[in-house]
């Protein structure tokens, strides 16, 4: 049968096998596709039950973990019922496990587990630690921490003094009339104390000692227990037993006395017990003497761990393996450690080969040698100490390049700040992007990439100075800080350098890689006295120097900040504008230059801002492609030209700008088809206007989109030809319908011969192709008369009409239907 302690630690080990597997279900359970973690609130809020008591919140701050909540079970193991505690105001041992599971489960974005063994009060637990990693909405990663015992507690030092064949035996008192003890009878005894007595098993059991033949049954043992129980008070003596001597050890209540039986052989089995489990223990142990701190003895595992020869290690005293500058420290700090000799401290101790190490050491007082001193074993935590290292660097750098990461550049940025605010010093920021990577990851791959971002990492540090920071911040961006007071000609000379450095041509695998940088800078307090602040006003530096032609440093400006606020205030009420109905769409006639009449119409998209009135297409576009709103803004326009198309005469067409980016979505031909469907407009009545842009990035599947949409009947225009790279040879590889002639030639056509040329050979190119050519921006008869002259079929432009809404469609087309009228 099992007693009900027993019982009770079964049981917890039964949960706590249950527990762990059901933590890490919850955990895979609550892990969404698409995403590395599981979301906190799934995991840890609510479900949990009983395990609410086993669980720890830890979040990280700079690289380093604090337990922020705890349950009961928790505090307990911990010691603290604190929030928010550091890992450094933890015991070593909970600090230790605690920091490696999370650490290792955030590393590998899974759950992990640990093993924790703690001493308390001279008993050995060992626990289990299971490391829960999660991200949270509100921000950052979080870290549910389940702890729990594993099996039954134990003394690791008292086992080595259990050992022992001492006997004990209960005696009850006899007494006589007049109250006086006279004689003791067995009540309980142990049985190794049969075998010291040298008596048969169970007789000892009931027996009066007055009728023993045992050394207990003398008359000078009884009569010794007889003044113990008149004094009451307990004493130890000797006696003699056949060849041996027997120490009994009284003690009294009452009239009840224990009495604990040793002899000379027990004794020396003892020691030798002791001195196998001590000179041949695997873990280093030695036995100081508390007054002196001299070493008495030392095991064969301490002389081998530490080099000293054990003759020098037995002439050396504690502080001769503590590092110098730790001497008064420890000195203080053993003197205070509590009669179980317990110590919660990491401590430093040096080697014979002067190498250092980190050590755990748990100890107890005793005597040796009649003189006090103590038992300590040693555990060497290096390995793990440098493994914590190891992670807290992972957590602070990153992992290709080695150069800091973002979040150490961001903590170490705040840090300068601070000092340089209180001396009233200046502190750069420099934000680095790589000017041609992308070329690079395309041309030869990603692992030529990575090694070419280690150049670049290797090159920034070499133009570090001082205090100097250099951190990898993502991707190809990259972050220089200089805490030491900056002026800007220093920023300005350092950016020269890093540029210079950086456009190096590169031998990567026998190839020569060139490439460039681009920086922007600011510098506290002026640009900024945060760490936020500083880094953005630095980026919009960057994208101005990646404006300006890039290879270049550029220096933050104020107006940039106008700038970025006014982007940011036209990308939110782009966001609305759509589902508020701000967008309308204007029509530009397109004539016919043979018949004078309107062959079609150019949707063109306005919007008109409720407080700020028309914004231009130019200013809002690239807006909207930027943040993603092309896409339906585009199929808003190609339903809405398609609807209002549909009321016009058969004969006249209605042209729509197509952006690239409404080719990545794949699905033009879907929606191109919807549009045609619901409006009811032939597809030959639609012309899709492209522009060059579209042929810079997946050619091939762009092309593929274009015949399946010229399969559907409807037409592609190619826009503002002649001013790309590559336009003849993108009319050689797709069919256009239409190509139109930049605005830019036409407009200098009557004062300069190259337009006039220009001009000439498109439309001779069109009339070869059979592609119809139209001019844009046509505003004088001049220029139309040129344009005639030279074979363009249509033109457009304020010269016929600016872009009229829709209500005006019907007015523009009497209007060229009556001049048509007047020139038959």
């Amino acid at each position: 049968m099992m007693s009900g302690a027993k019982k009770q630690a079964a049981n917890i080990d039964v949960r706590m096998f249950e527990d762990v597997p059901i933590l890490r279900r919850k955990w895979q359970a609550a892990l969404r596709p698409g995403e590395d973690l599981a979301r906190y609130e799934d995991v840890m809020l609510g479900g949990l039950g009983r395990l609410a008591d086993h669980m720890m919140l830890l979040k990280r701050d700079h690289g380093a973990f604090a337990v922020s909540r705890t349950g009961r079970y928790a505090q307990k193991w911990l010691g603290d019922e604190g929030w928010d505690v550091p890992m450094e105001a933890l015991p070593p041992d909970c600090a230790t496990a605690l920091t490696e599971a999370a650490g290792n489960a955030i590393a590998n974005s899974r759950p992990y587990l640990a093993t924790a063994h703690s001493m308390r009060d001279g008993m050995m637990r060992t626990y289990d630690v299971l490391a829960l990693p999660t991200f949270s909405r509100w921000g950052g990663t979080l870290v549910g921490a389940y702890v729990n015992q594993r099996g039954a507690q134990y003394n690791l030092l008292d086992a080595i003094f259990s050992t022992t064949d001492d006997g004990v035996i209960a005696l009850s008192t006899i007494r006589d009339a007049t109250s006086s003890p006279f004689d003791f009878q067995i009540v309980h005894h142990k049985q190794a104390a049969e075998k010291l007595l040298n008596v048969a098993e169970r007789s000892l059991q009931r027996q009066r000692l007055s009728t023993s033949d045992h050394p207990l049954g003398s008359e000078a043992v009884i009569a010794q227990l007889k003044a113990a129980v008149s004094k009451n008070e307990g004493y130890q003596f000797e006696i003699e037993s056949d060849d041996r001597s027997l120490r009994l050890g009284v003690t009294v209540f009452a009239d009840i006395v224990s009495v604990v039986i040793s002899d000379v052989t027990p004794l020396k089995r003892r020691e030798a017990s002791f001195r196998l489990l001590f000179d041949s223990n695997p873990i280093p142990m030695w036995v100081l003497d508390l007054e002196t701190m001299a070493f008495l003895k030392v095991n064969d595992a301490a002389v081998q761990h530490y080099g000293y020869p054990r003759k020098t290690f037995l002439q050396m005293k504690a502080h001769e393996i503590w590092p110098k500058d730790e001497w008064a420290s420890y000195t203080c700090a053993l003197r205070n450690i509590d009669k179980t000799g317990q110590s919660d401290r990491h401590w430093r101790h040096v080697k014979a080969d002067g190498g250092e190490i980190c050590v755990l050491t748990y100890g107890r007082r005793l005597m040796v040698d009649k003189r006090e001193g103590y038992l300590v074993a040693v555990a060497d935590i290096t390995e793990r100490r440098k493994a914590e290292a190891r992670i807290a660097h992972m957590a602070n750098h990153d992992g290709l390049t080695n150069l800091a990461n973002r979040a150490l550049h961001q903590a170490r940025l705040r840090d300068a700040l601070q000092t340089s605010h209180a001396l009233g010093e200046r502190v750069a920021v420099l934000c680095i992007d790589l000017d041609l990577f992308k070329s690079v990851n395309d041309s030869f791959g990603h692992p030529t990439g990575d090694r070419l971002l280690k150049e670049v990492a290797d090159r920034l540090r070499s133009q570090m100075r001082g205090n100097d920071l250099a951190a990898r911040l993502g991707g190809d961006e990259f972050a220089v800080m200089r805490a030491a007071d900056t002026s800007p000609v220093d920023a300005s000379d350092c950016a020269a350098r890093l540029i210079s450095a950086l456009s190096a041509p590169y031998e990567i695998d026998g190839n020569q890689i060139v490439i460039g940088a681009s920086i922007g800078i600011a510098l506290s307090p002026g640009d900024g006295t945060s760490d936020e602040e500083l880094m953005r006003n630095a980026d919009m530096a960057l994208y101005r120097a990646k404006d300006d032609g890039r290879g270049v440093y550029r220096f933050f400006e104020r107006e940039m900040d106008r700038q970025a606020q006014q982007r940011r205030e036209m990308e939110s009420d782009l966001r609305r504008a759509l589902a508020n109905g701000e967008f309308e769409l204007h029509y530009q006639p397109v004539v016919d230059i043979a018949s004078d009449t309107i062959s079609g119409f150019e949707a063109l998209l306005r919007w008109r801002h409720p407080d700020k009135g028309m914004i231009s297409p130019a200013e809002f576009i690239p807006v909207a492609e930027d943040i993603g709103l092309i896409g339906p803004l585009g199929e808003w326009v190609l339903r809405e030209g398609c609807n209002e198309a549909v009321n016009w005469p058969s004969e006249v067409r209605i042209a729509v700008n197509l952006s690239p980016v409404q080719f990545r979505g794949r699905n033009l031909v879907q929606i191109v088809i919807s549009a045609l469907a619901n409006s009811g407009l032939p597809p030959k009545r639609l012309e899709l206007e492209i522009t060059e842009s579209v042929f810079l990035a997946e050619t091939e599947a762009n092309i593929a989109i274009l015949h399946q949409l010229r399969e559907l009947g409807v037409s592609i225009s190619l826009d503002d030809f002649g001013t790309g790279y590559s336009s003849l040879s993108y009319l050689r590889r797709f069919p256009f319908d239409k190509i139109k002639i930049d605005r830019s030639f036409v407009k200098d056509l009557a004062k300069r011969t190259d337009c006039v040329a220009i001009v000439r050979a498109i439309s001779g190119l069109g009339r070869s192709l059979n592609i119809t050519t139209t001019a844009e921006g046509v505003e004088t008869t001049d220029q139309l008369d040129w344009l005639r002259a030279e074979g363009c079929n249509e033109v457009q432009g304020f010269l016929f009409s600016a872009a009229r809404p829709a209500a005006e469609i019907e007015q523009l087309l009497l209007r060229f239907g009556a001049r048509e009228s007047r020139a038959a």
